[in-house]
């Protein structure tokens, strides 16, 4: 049967000239070209064969254009009210193409031409309009579009609608247009212009939204007291580590105890020499190991360890804590000997 189909007219007919084939399992498939159009003809939905750079050609392929840079907007963005719009546009814009499509003399089956967009169309843009102005933030002179990837997209496809409507007006001058149809035109680009810019505001509320949070993420889990748990958990797991108990203070850049720690067994005396080690540090913007060396009698801070009170300890074991070039804090150790205290400072400081 095949064969006698292969040899028939009718099959060589659907070959030449039509979309559909049938392949060997006699399937019958569409293909995406059919050859009607080498010669720079198409057809209009009302039937007429018409040159492809006539004027109702280049207004429905200029809002195919614009649908186009439409389905562009919408995968760029997860809002949800624009989503749901954008694809109801898309689906009209098949029957303005339509409406752009039929000669005004007859339609497919030679009666009165049948129109699809109506004033109920341009009303549901109007109360769109309206809608999407009462939502966002109102806005002084020209607007530079970019100000988010969908909100440019959306000013694209307004830029092409204007396009279309230019070249509808173009036809009209020789051929009658469907008055509703035209009047879309200019509020569709209207209503996405109004779009692009709510878009842009929701996609800035989100941005700033997500940087709050983050920020606010950031500063719990960066805070002095949670780095400075951090920074004792090291030290202590390195005094353990050497068989030292240990008592291990943070203090912030005003010496201020922001946490201290005794392990099980430190000498009670660690609990005042670990803090005054940090306050140390962090008040002469130096380890206490090097305050150690300047304190040594004939140095410049020889006698220091008796002034403040006498709490500034010249022996190793404090260090400051550095952020960004700037001294914010530091680390006091007490509970061993010297080198013991400075290694487990070291440690406590490496967690920063």
């Amino acid at each position: 049967m095949l064969r006698s189909l292969e040899s028939s007219t009718r099959w060589k007919w659907m070959n030449d000239y039509s979309p559909a084939t049938i392949n060997r399992r006699g399937v019958m498939r569409m293909k995406v070209y059919t050859k009607t159009g080498d010669r720079g003809v198409t057809s209009l939905y009302s039937g007429q064969r018409v040159p492809k750079d006539h004027a109702r050609v280049d207004v429905y392929g200029t809002m195919d254009e614009a649908s186009a840079a439409m389905g562009l907007a919408k995968s760029l963005t997860n809002n949800e009210t624009a989503l749901s719009l954008i694809h109801r546009l898309q689906q009209e814009i098949f029957d303005v193409n339509a409406d752009f499509a039929t000669e005004p003399k007859a339609d497919v089956k030679g009666g009165e031409p049948r129109y699809r967009i109506n004033d109920g169309h341009l009303q549901a843009l109007e109360q769109i309009i309206d809608d999407l102005e009462a939502k966002r933030i109102p806005q002084k002179g020209f607007v530079i579009p970019g100000a988010s990837q969908a909100g440019a997209a959306l000013d694209l496809a307004r830029t092409i609608v204007r396009r279309a409507e230019r070249a509808a007006v173009s036809l009209a001058k020789f051929s009658d247009v469907h008055p509703p149809v035209m009047i879309y035109l200019n509020r569709l680009s209207d209503l996405l212009f109004v779009l692009a810019r709510y878009v842009d505001q929701e996609e800035m509320v989100s941005r700033v939204t997500r940087e709050v949070v983050k920020a606010m993420q950031g500063q719990e889990d960066g805070t002095m007291l949670e780095k400075a748990k951090k920074m004792i958990a090291a030290a202590e797991a390195k005094a353990d580590a050497i068989g030292v108990p240990m008592v291990i203070t943070v203090v912030d850049e005003g010496g201020n105890l922001v946490a201290q720690h005794r392990m099980d067994g430190a000498l009670l005396a660690s609990i005042a020499i670990s803090r005054d080690k940090a306050y140390t540090s962090v008040a002469l913007k130096m380890t206490t190991e090097t305050a150690s060396k300047l304190a040594q009698p004939g140095e410049m801070l020889y006698g220091l360890n008796t002034t403040d009170g006498s709490r500034l300890v010249v022996f190793g074991g404090g260090l400051p804590i550095v952020d960004n070039g700037r001294i914010i804090g530091a680390i006091g150790v007490s509970g061993g000997s010297v080198e013991q205290d400075v290694s487990v400072a070291e440690a406590g400081l490496a967690a920063w």
